[in-house]
């Protein structure tokens, strides 16, 4: 299954027009509030160095495309609609779409950086709003809602335990539908001082203290400082860093992105996704209108921030925050292939920490029966089934029956 990021944030943030420039979607967009009613789902892609150059070979990917050398991974982006004041108690069927977010493996978190929007997400004057308060709000419904999750299930964590089951067990089996594992509980009650502490004689304080550490921990999260385009906007992403300074904060302009996009898929212009510059080559299909915004692109968007954000958003997601590392794995060590003869076909991402074992288990469970070692073909070296693997490592794996 792909990597699944959640858009998450008030209405008229802009996270559909990121959504569509990510996944050439035509989603409606418009600026009256909850344009977006039900979650949307799309392909969008992780980009990566591909690795095919390094070894003088032509690849031929199966599981993702190369362009230019470039790797090119699909990644589900997800859509949700503008969240709400007291979504945490289901208003504006809150709790569906809180289901949905917190399914995702991290989330990117979109805000209105021209201030371009009131407390309830309606369009006001441009920096009348505040988007700190903005992202403030929104996390507060998450933490609520995973804390809502801990107190309304407090009979049932108490029974599991009474019959035998660990703390750490107890509390993972409420959250396991939303990505929370044993590691993570484990690691928030040590942390908080709660490993030692009856469940029975946690008080409000604790819980909330808990659900706010694993939601933290669990479900990853960028801030998206969106609009960055829009005079002012620089002031307010200057504050988002200051005040968020243990989150990473990216000045994204979604409309540039996308007007990019589409102007590519026309013809008119030479432009990769995330690219610092791009080419123009149709100028006389263009007319006044779209020089200046092209202008306006290159100098005020890609001169100042160097690149639109809304492909480096998705990158820093999947590289930085849930800290994938890019994995080629090949049937045939000789020419790099699989049993069908393509070469380099397929990229797996596996967090970092990853084994040759975990590889085995990823790719099929049946290779992990005999498996004796993998092997580096990059320096020709054998690993040990529990090697971490590390990125962009080129590896085949054998076992007792393929020996």
């Amino acid at each position: 299954m792909p990597i699944k990021l959640g858009l998450i944030g008030k209405t008229n943030t802009g996270k559909t027009t990121f959504y569509n420039a990510a996944t050439l979607s035509s989603e409606e967009i418009s600026s009256y509030p909850f344009t977006t009613k039900k979650p949307v789902s799309g392909i969008a892609h992780a980009i990566t160095l591909c690795v095919h150059p390094e070894f003088k070979i032509q690849d031929n990917p199966n599981n993702s495309k190369c362009v230019e050398g470039w790797r090119y991974i699909p990644v589900e982006l997800i859509d949700l609609p503008g969240l709400i004041k007291d979504a945490w108690k289901g208003k504006g069927l809150g709790n569906q779409f809180l289901s949905i977010a917190a399914q995702s493996d991290a989330l990117l978190h979109v805000v209105d950086a021209s201030g371009g929007i009131d407390s309830s997400g309606k369009i006001s004057e441009v920096g009348s709003g505040d988007p700190i308060s903005d992202f403030a709000d929104i996390e507060e419904e998450l933490t609520m809602w995973y804390h809502k999750i801990l107190e309304g299930n407090r009979d049932k964590v108490s029974k599991l335990i009474r019959n035998g089951s660990g703390i750490i067990d107890a509390i993972t089996d409420l959250y396991r539908g939303i990505g929370v594992n044993k590691t993570h509980v484990k690691d928030a009650l040590t942390t908080l001082g709660l490993e030692e502490k009856e469940f029975d004689n946690l008080d409000m304080f604790d819980t909330k203290k808990l659900a706010t550490y694993l939601r933290k921990i669990s479900k990853p999260t960028l801030i998206v400082a969106n609009k960055i385009d829009v005079e002012g906007a620089d002031k307010n992403f200057a504050r988002l860093r200051e005040r968020y300074n243990d989150s990473i904060v990216i000045p994204v302009s979604g409309d540039s992105e996308f007007s990019l996009r589409r102007a590519e898929q026309k013809g008119l212009i030479k432009y990769s996704p995330g690219s610092e510059q791009f080419e123009i080559i149709k100028s006389e299909d263009l007319n006044e209108k779209q020089i200046n915004a092209l202008d306006f692109i290159k100098k005020g968007i890609m001169g100042e921030y160097m690149r639109t954000g809304v492909q480096f958003a998705i990158n820093v997601a999947v590289f930085k925050l849930l800290k994938m590392n890019s994995i080629y794995p090949v049937a045939d060590e000789s020419n790099l292939s699989d049993k069908k003869g393509r070469i380099l076909p397929d990229l797996i991402l596996l967090k970092a920490g990853a084994t040759i074992a975990d590889l085995a288990k990823e790719i099929h469970t049946d290779l992990t029966k005999g498996l004796l070692y993998g092997k580096d073909l990059r320096y020709n070296l054998r690993l040990p089934v529990d090697y971490q693997l590390r990125d962009r490592d080129v590896v085949s794996l054998v076992s007792a029956s393929k020996k």
